[in-house]
């Protein structure tokens, strides 16, 4: 009986796994560097040959196995056709056609943010509903859109690039995309520490982040709960571009809940309760009880994700 799933979720830095039960049960995870010298030739390479030791360590055989589901940090369509990924060094190919040249196992690829999503919906914050948009708030501004339990991933794999709604007109720096104006730019630990830093020069404020010699967002949320006049502006701007490009996706998308994650979400249910508020100041009437939740599958959303992608196959 085909009995355990495979889920890969590969990083720029280290590519995870997890060996789970069709079910849902996780039954071992583990992680390998991501070798992506050579344009990243070695990855696939490495990826199966720890499968095949992990399911010798657990005398399982490749007959029980469904499949195996990848996530990767780049667009992908619906083929598996990597369209470029350039975290990893990867240029245009087909990764199902490649894997398949070296492990004969059902294969489902999806972009991670969006392969992220399904893992919430699957086993999550979003767990119970079938209708999700998952924002991951980090470095950049990262997104996943389920509806009706499958990915939205788009023509062109760029489904739920939330981070690249526009959301300035009269931003004067670039975005990474190489726009300006991004959600980004604003919602993220990146932008929310540059608007600081901007604010710090142009704002005669007392404030504690003036003590800081390098601020970081965390500096900048845990001051606002403490009070600091400067911090709290901060931090509410942040959740009214934010509360506003959500009500903007709701008209279109309409999702039982959102789920937000990403290193900045551990600030936790008072930021969360933030941008709920401004939510609905902005969203269609229809929306404007939209659930918002905490993501809880942590750095695992991306293999339990995975994962789904073969459950659903």
């Amino acid at each position: 009986m085909k009995d355990y799933i495979i889920g890969v979720d590969i990083g720029g830095t280290t590519v995870k796994l997890g060996l789970f039960k069709a079910q849902g049960e996780l039954l071992d995870k583990w992680e390998i560097k991501t070798r992506k010298e050579h344009q990243g030739r070695y990855i696939l390479k490495d990826i199966v040959e720890t499968l095949e030791n992990k399911l010798r360590e657990n005398n399982i055989l490749k007959e029980n196995v469904l499949g195996v589901g990848i996530g990767i940090p780049g667009p992908v369509k619906d083929d598996g056709t990597v369209l470029k990924c350039v975290n990893l060094g990867w240029d245009i190919f087909n990764i199902v056609e490649e894997v398949n040249k070296l492990i004969k196992l059902p294969i489902k690829v999806g972009n991670d943010a969006n392969v992220a999503a399904l893992g919430e919906m699957w086993q999550g914050g979003g767990k119970g509903y079938k209708n999700i948009v998952m924002i991951t708030l980090g470095t950049g501004v990262g997104g996943g859109i389920v509806i009706d339990g499958k990915i939205i991933p788009g023509s062109h794999g760029a489904g739920g690039e939330i981070g690249h709604i526009k959301v300035s007109k009269d931003e004067k720096e670039y975005c990474g995309c190489g726009r300006k104006g991004c959600l980004e730019q604003y919602a993220s630990a990146t932008g929310i520490v540059n608007l600081a830093n901007k604010a710090l020069n142009d704002i005669n404020i007392k404030s504690k982040l003036r003590e800081f010699e390098c601020i970081s967002a965390k500096d900048i949320f845990d001051s606002a709960k403490s009070g600091d006049e400067l911090a709290l502006i901060l931090v509410n701007d942040f959740s009214v571009n934010l509360g506003k490009a959500l009500a903007n996706i709701s008209c279109v998308i309409d999702p039982d809940v959102f789920v937000i994650g990403g290193g900045v979400s551990k600030s936790g249910n008072a930021l969360i309760d933030n941008i709920a508020n401004c939510f609905k100041e902005s969203a269609f009437h229809a929306s404007r009880d939209t659930k918002f939740e905490l993501a809880k599958l942590g750095n695992d959303a991306g293999i339990y994700g995975a994962a789904k992608l073969i459950c659903e196959s």
